[in-house]
């Protein structure tokens, strides 16, 4: 048996056969790699680099389809509406008490906003709710004591539709109808001039609590003609001619009819 394994040739020794076979391993390893590097880019992430791209991307394309509509449902395109500081919301609540002032728009030309459209609703909504209630509970007392009285939950919802759909169709109608007038005109400052011409109608909720019928008529008729006026003078910006006048004068009806509306619903 010594003699046997004497004679074995030196190509069979333990030694040499590893060699020959990470020889393959190693050449099969580069092979798989080079053909890997050809199928998955490589992730560059680390360096700066684009990282791994799905198939039929370029870096150029930034791997995200062009989309048109997209934007209209990004909360981010809506943030430039939205940065105004507290100088400007406050110069603007004052310009739209000066009612026979028509240069609202020419103020707002460069940075309309919508905080004031947001803001003012939402506190409309909440002051007419509230007050709306209180008025009720006001008048009740003064006529028959005895009557019991309790909250009326229906007038948020009933402020909330009213208010808010007025703030937002009406200035979209306006809108589509300069458009077909060929008049230019902006969807965002046509509803920040309508959502600052509510502001009025804040601080007269307050006034329309006190439960004096003639009083409430007063204020009312003040504060919606106050409202009208400062649209239908910033809106005469947008009119060239006599034949659209009549445009100014629709939106001054329909400013009051929402006063009308107020007092009717809310401070009856």
């Amino acid at each position: 048996m010594e003699e046997s394994y004497g004679t074995l040739p030196a190509s069979s020794f333990v030694g040499s056969v590893p060699a020959v076979v990470n020889d393959e391993k190693t050449a099969t390893s580069q092979g798989a790699s080079s053909a890997n590097l050809q199928i998955f880019p490589p992730n560059n992430a680390g360096n700066g680099g684009p990282g791994y791209q799905p198939i039929g991307n370029t870096a150029d394309e930034g791997g995200q389809p062009t989309n048109n509509w997209s934007g209209l449902f990004s909360i981010s395109s809506y943030t430039q509406y939205f940065n105004v500081d507290t100088d400007i919301v406050l110069n603007r609540l004052i310009s739209s008490l000066n009612s026979m002032s028509g240069d609202f728009i020419s103020k707002i030309d460069a940075n309309p906003d919508l905080y004031g459209l947001v803001w003012i609703s939402t506190t409309l909504v909440f002051v007419l709710a509230s007050l709306g209630n209180i008025a009720t509970y006001l008048m009740n007392k003064r006529t028959d004591h005895t009557t019991s009285w309790t909250f009326d939950v229906s007038y948020v919802n009933v402020a909330a539709a009213s208010i808010y759909g007025y703030s937002l169709i009406v200035p979209l109608g306006y809108y589509f109808l300069f458009q077909y007038l060929g008049s230019g005109a902006s969807l965002i400052r046509f509803w920040c001039l309508w959502g600052y011409s509510l502001f009025v109608f804040i601080l007269a909720s307050f006034l329309l609590v006190i439960p004096l019928e003639f009083l409430r008529w007063i204020v009312i008729v003040i504060a919606g003609a106050a409202s009208a006026t400062f649209v239908g003078v910033n809106l005469r910006s947008y009119v060239q001619t006599n034949d659209i006048m009549i445009v100014a004068v629709s939106a001054f009806v329909l400013q009051m009819g929402l006063a009308i509306f107020v007092k009717m619903w809310f401070f009856a």
